[in-house]
């Protein structure tokens, strides 16, 4: 296809997903069709045959979505991640997956980031060394104190046969 992802971040780290779609010099504007769906994007240019037509690695939000034609030779398409906490593999089913381990992030400073990006991204590290060592998330670690303030507020309750999600 030569579809070209880049995985955005910096300041908008995770949000979104830069695709550029190279298309023969010259190209309008108007001779673009684009369609984005929560779930399925198809490109092409008007009176050919379709260039992208698939499924995403994961849903967008498509009222959040927008493409562009750059130099008139590439189609820049933005899509905002529904779920914006991860990396995208890849961006249509089918395409070669990348090692989302290997990928490099510009070098930037938390100090640089609006304090909750900050906290976000704080939190996204810290739950991927627990993971990696095996213990709990900041998630899990928080319900369990829930659980342990719960019991002890309720000494009398049998709580031996409760199971939790």
């Amino acid at each position: 296809m030569g579809l070209i992802l880049r995985n955005t971040h910096g300041d908008r780290i995770y949000k979104e997903v830069t695709i550029n779609v190279p298309v023969p010099a010259g190209t309008k504007s108007w001779s673009v069709t684009c369609e984005i769906k929560k779930n399925r994007i198809k490109i092409g240019l008007k009176g050919q045959e379709l260039i992208i037509d698939g499924e995403f690695f994961h849903p967008v939000k498509p009222d959040d979505c927008f493409w562009n034609i750059e130099d008139q030779k590439m189609i820049a398409v933005l899509l905002t991640k529904q779920d914006q906490m991860e990396w995208w593999k890849y961006c249509v089913k089918g395409e070669p997956e990348i090692d989302t381990q290997k990928v490099e992030p510009e070098s930037s400073k938390l100090g640089d980031l609006d304090p909750e990006t900050r906290a976000t991204v704080e939190k996204m590290m810290f739950d991927q060394r627990q993971k990696q060592m095996g213990l709990p998330t900041s998630d899990e670690m928080e319900k369990q104190d829930m659980l342990k303030k719960f019991m002890a507020q309720n000494p009398g309750m049998d709580f031996s046969n409760a199971k939790f999600n």
